[in-house]
């Protein structure tokens, strides 16, 4: 299986017909017979070349408006007859059956046609059925049969047939052939997942997952791991769909910051400047402001220091004023929906940084799947897009939240959303002013999240802690009145947390013999 015989007959059916012309021209200057259908072989008519049409081979003409043209056994048994089989090569002679050495097939465009909102007849005609049969019979056979599914391999034949004869080698066709099952596999899926969202099945029997490599990484989250991004063909503004204008490629790490602190700043809409500042996928701080440059800064006085080699996402255009800002420090990523040309210019003359603009915000109420890999399994759930508002809010205590107070909690709660469990977040005047993450117990969370509020106090030069007046946030209920005692401690005036634990009775007390407003959400956000 090292050799094959030289390319003589070429089946050519493409949707993406760049790059078409150019290479079935150096084809036919090779000798070999170009076989075509429909708006593939008049492009190449067009430009000059001879092709027979599949029709001509088979003695059929195309039926059911094109939906029956290649499924014929003059087709499939060119592709599929095993090269040098005796039996194989007597029944292709006795059925007039000519072998077909090179297949070039790209798929109607079901992807693109779903994600510009196409009804759903128009979907169901973009399904195509000879497409995968062709691709996957000439894959199958790849000891003697070469499969080409897209124009960027093109150039990779052409090579291999010039430096062999006109024939390829057995390892470019296997590699090809992989690449033809993957793309395949890849199409169905995407057929699967619109299928079962157009069914309501958010949950099938069945599930699979496709993707194209976006780019390779130079490493996973650690130098001895392996990475690789891939894009899975949403549209959902984010770093796969974003420009990247500058910096040098993003690792593992940096796209996994990057959209965690774009899916956390995306939760406060444009109404309002907003800026979110993120370590190892959590955040260190979070803030609005009357311009990005107010909500930057006050981000960054919650926690400093960890700001530093940090990733910063906004949920508006970076103007000058917040670029000068934000380049005072060092920082990997910026991520926006735009920036201005003073901005872009501003970001260029820090040759280290990476400033990505995605044209939109996601749209954090969008049903989305997420999806984790276990020993022999996937765990999939749908994405958190639970949301608060005033009107859902339980008051549990005597004392009921001021207006500032209320602003500040549901602002609390949606940056809690997006920090590692046990999450809490201390916050006042739409800031945070200290978080606690990923800890085992909540109550150490509560005590880190103070540490870091004082620190971050003493190193402005403040008199006393910014947790001073501020509200905080818990991402599930206090199993015990001890975490919600820490945040009175640092100076907590509300609470908000979803309740729901055996000793809330408990807790309210405690919150009222402290003289704090509490207010239950019935909803959690454990992220882990």
């Amino acid at each position: 299986m090292t050799s094959a015989p030289c390319v003589r007959r070429a089946l050519l059916s493409v949707s993406e017909k760049t790059g078409l012309v150019s290479f079935a021209r150096a084809l036919a200057e090779m000798g070999v017979e170009l076989i075509s259908t429909g708006g593939t072989a008049a492009a190449l008519r067009d430009a000059g070349l001879a092709v027979k049409d599949v029709a001509e081979l088979t003695g059929f003409p195309e039926m059911l408006d094109g939906r029956v043209k290649t499924l014929h056994p003059k087709v499939h048994g060119g592709l599929l007859a095993i090269r040098g089989n005796a039996d194989h090569d007597a029944q292709a002679a006795a059925h007039d059956i000519a072998p077909i050495d090179l297949l070039v097939v790209n798929l109607y465009p079901f992807e693109a046609t779903v994600a510009k909102g196409a009804d759903y007849d128009e979907c169901i005609e973009n399904i195509d059925i000879g497409g995968p049969a062709l691709i996957r019979g000439a894959a199958k056979n790849h000891a003697g049969v070469t499969v080409v599914v897209e124009p960027s391999d093109y150039d990779r034949v052409l090579e291999a047939m010039r430096a062999n004869d006109g024939a390829t080698t057995f390892e470019l066709r296997q590699k090809l052939a992989a690449k033809a099952y993957a793309r395949t596999a890849a199409y169905d899926a995407a057929i699967s997942q619109w299928f079962a969202k157009t069914v309501g099945d958010d949950m099938p029997e069945w599930r699979t997952f496709g993707g194209r490599l976006k780019m390779p990484l130079r490493y996973g989250e650690n130098p001895h791991q392996r990475a690789a991004f891939y894009a899975a063909g949403d549209a959902r503004p984010g770093v796969a769909t974003a420009v990247q204008h500058q910096g040098k490629e993003l690792s593992y790490n940096n796209l996994n910051d990057t959209d965690a602190a774009f899916e956390l700043v995306a939760e406060f809409g444009t109404v309002k400047p907003a800026v979110a500042i993120i370590k190892h996928a959590n955040p260190c701080g979070v803030a609005t402001g009357d311009d990005l440059k107010e909500a930057y800064l006050k981000a960054l006085r919650c926690d400093s220091v960890s700001a530093f080699g940090g990733i910063i996402a906004v949920n508006g255009t970076i103007d000058a004023a917040a670029a000068e800002e934000i380049t005072k420090i060092f920082t990997e990523v910026v991520i926006a929906p735009d920036a201005t040309d003073e901005a872009k210019a501003i970001f260029a003359a820090k040759k280290n940084l990476r400033l990505l603009t995605t044209g939109a915000l996601p749209d954090p109420l969008t049903p989305g799947v997420i999806v984790r890999s276990l020993a022999g399994g996937l765990l999939v759930q749908g994405r958190d897009n639970g949301t608060t508002t005033a009107a859902n809010l339980k008051i549990v205590t005597k004392r009921q939240p001021t207006e500032r107070e209320l602003a500040d909690l549901l602002f609390a709660f949606r940056v809690a959303k997006h920090v590692k469990s046990n999450a809490i977040v201390y916050a006042k005047d739409g800031a945070t002013v200290g978080i606690g993450a990923g800890q085992m117990s909540r109550v150490d969370s509560a005590r880190i999240a103070a540490l870091k509020a004082a620190d971050a106090a003493a190193a402005i030069g403040a008199g006393e802690p910014l947790t001073r007046g501020s509200v905080v946030a818990s991402d599930a209920f206090f199993p015990f009145a001890d975490g919600l005692l820490t945040a009175a401690e640092a100076g907590a005036t509300a609470v908000i947390q979803p309740g729901g634990s055996m000793r809330d009775d408990e807790v309210i007390a405690a919150a009222d013999e402290k003289g704090l407003a509490m207010v239950f959400t019935g909803l959690r956000h454990f992220r882990h």
